[in-house]
């Protein structure tokens, strides 16, 4: 079995047993304005699970089905409405293109759903995100009831299918880490362009457009999450997007920005100098911060727990905190009482996959989880200095954050995104060619 979405169905089935069914939708479309939706994105487990990528579909798992497991209920061929709106696949198409058993018409999910739900013992769904379908599901199982004196079973549990799809969706697939690094590929290609494009008195809007074009130039489908170009102090606006204002010599710019490939996210952000050469102060922050990320990767490998990339970071920043006069004391005591918040207020990284924040405990109880190879995280070491804030005034206004995108190996981990500079000395470099 080479289709990694039947690969994962056939995982799915496995941990339900042969009295369970699953019930998917995918994600609803969202009007934006009269006539106009936003652009579609297939619901996350939904298309990890089938690759199918049109709205108005329903997956349906159903261990033992004679006629076979795997259904997947969509839009059916209308040359009309293809011609206004695109190409379907169809029932025939969602059989020979993305693998269903069988395909039925979306609109025939009232009569043929309540049939597949009869003598199972539970149903597996992701209640909470969809109200609508989750009325629609209940009602299903409310007409099976009146069924009950005719010898009908049933389901008597629901049970959370995202707790199953999110173990598996955190151990990444050799084919998953290949679409990571495409992304990451891509999105350091555009932060490399950029870099190359900044200039004084360039609006931050104008230099996000150098990443957009990158993007889609290349091959990625849409960002995967607005990007965030903050000159100045607004570098200190953790998810500044509003991307409006001038960059101003001498400040430099942070830029979060990452674009997303056969539904897999890069996320990436550096801070480079507006016109392309550091100040020295600029630099001794920034180094601070190199500094405390390279610990933190170093710290990623299997056997070491989430939290330990963190807490390496977290002790370089805080000696740097004190080296540069914002904080005064024991880096351990300054650790344990949270001084260092007001100037770094976030945690050295998150999951990567599907979604930018990706799925997965952080903990199992009340431990902090054990990395281990194909697991996927970024690393984001920052120091933020507001204007008005607490620090010293000569570091008022400057933010820096660096991020990288890692996937953890068997013997340490892989940096999917060197492609684009983070030393100061190959930034200044790569800002001075065009």
């Amino acid at each position: 079995m080479s289709d990694p979405f039947a690969q994962r169905r056939q995982r799915l089935r496995e941990a339900m047993g042969e009295d369970g069914i699953a019930i998917l939708p995918t994600a609803p479309e969202r009007q934006r304005n009269r006539d106009v939706h936003y652009p579609f994105r297939p619901d996350s487990d939904f298309h990890y699970l089938t690759g199918f990528p049109e709205p108005e579909a329903v997956m349906v798992l159903a261990p033992g089905r004679p006629h076979g497991e795997y259904l997947l209920f969509c839009r059916e061929r209308d040359p009309d409405r293809e011609t206004w709106e695109g190409r379907r696949a169809g029932q025939e198409g969602a059989v020979a293109r993305y693998g269903a058993d069988d395909s039925f018409p979306i609109g025939d999910l009232d009569d043929i759903l309540p049939g597949l739900l009869e003598n199972r013992a539970r149903v597996y769904c992701t209640m909470g995100l969809d109200a609508e379908f989750d009325t629609k599901l209940i009602g299903w199982i409310n007409r099976l009831r009146e069924r009950s004196r005719a010898g009908i079973h049933t389901p008597g549990e629901f049970v959370a299918l995202d707790h199953i799809l999110h173990e598996m969706r955190l151990y990444k697939g050799p084919e998953e880490v290949a679409h990571m690094r495409t992304a990451a590929r891509i999105s350091a290609a555009a932060h490399r362009r950029a870099m190359q494009a900044c200039r004084p008195g360039m609006m931050e809007y104008a230099l996000e457009a150098e990443y957009q074009y990158v993007f889609r130039r290349e091959g990625c489908s849409a960002p995967a999450y607005p990007p965030i170009v903050g000159g100045g102090a607004n570098g200190c606006i953790l998810h500044y997007t509003e991307n409006e204002a001038e960059l101003r010599d001498g400040d430099l710019v942070l830029v979060d920005a990452g674009g997303e490939y056969a539904g897999y996210a890069a996320d990436i952000t550096r801070t480079f100098p507006v016109n392309g050469r550091f100040s020295g102060l600029q630099r001794e922050v920034y180094d601070i911060v190199l500094a405390a990320q390279h610990a933190a990767i170093d710290a990623v490998r299997p056997g070491n727990h989430w939290d330990q990339p963190h807490q390496a970071a977290l002790r370089v920043l805080v000696q740097g905190l004190v080296d540069l006069g914002a904080l005064s004391g024991e880096v351990d005591h300054l650790i344990e009482t949270g001084a260092f918040k007001p100037f770094f207020m976030h945690r050295t990284g998150h999951w990567l996959g599907r979604d930018v924040h990706d799925v997965g405990d952080y903990k199992i109880g009340e431990q902090w989880r054990e990395l281990e190879p194909g697991m996927a995280l970024t690393v984001e070491p920052g120091l933020y200095f507001a204007p008005g804030g607490q620090a010293p005034e000569r570091l008022q206004g400057i933010g820096i954050r660096i991020e990288d995108d890692v996937v953890v190996t068997a013997d340490g981990c892989e940096v999917l995104t060197d492609d684009v500079p983070s030393d100061p000395d190959a930034i200044e470099e790569l800002m001075a060619h065009e």
